[in-house]
């Protein structure tokens, strides 16, 4: 089992590639690619097939997954950018 710097739960924000600046709490952990699912960030669309539930067939959005090095804690990401705003002032 792999370890992170990020668990369930936590919300995060994207500090590098095409959402870069988004922010999203961690839905799930994918440790064998080393990648996480965070919410309302990377959507995918998804194309269903007609069913009981949807008569005429729907297309669907669901997050994919980013790989966890361009993911930050929220806290620390805050954190870090106020200690670069203090040493720009002095």
């Amino acid at each position: 089992m792999q370890k992170f710097h990020i668990k369930r739960g936590d919300t995060v924000v994207v500090i590098a590639g095409a959402h870069k600046g988004k922010q999203g709490k961690v839905l799930e952990l994918l440790s064998e690619k080393q990648r996480a699912r965070v919410e309302g960030v990377a959507l995918i669309k998804r194309h269903l097939k007609k069913s009981q539930e949807h008569p005429q067939g729907t297309i669907a959005e669901r997050e994919g997954s980013i790989h966890v090095s361009n993911l930050k804690l929220l806290a620390r990401w805050e954190q870090s950018k106020a200690a670069k705003k203090e040493t720009t002032q002095s």
